[in-house]
């Protein structure tokens, strides 16, 4: 049988934790930054964990992860 291949996309975008959960960055950063507040910009540099309900779609997309 073949190996799987990754999706590199999300290979990208997503990386594996140390207890098995995946963190991610966060979208609305790019641009149009200027009616945005620093507050928001900055907390929208932080990551964040994917949703359990997209943990199980992200590790079929990372199966070497």
């Amino acid at each position: 049988m073949s190996k799987m291949k990754t999706n590199r996309g999300a290979a990208k975008r997503f990386k594996k934790t140390g207890k098995g959960g995946f963190k991610r960055a966060q979208s609305h950063l790019n641009h149009i930054l200027t009616k945005k507040k620093s507050k928001r910009k900055r907390q929208l540099g932080l990551t964040q964990q994917v949703a359990g309900s997209d943990k199980k779609s992200v590790q079929r997309m990372l199966p070497y992860s």
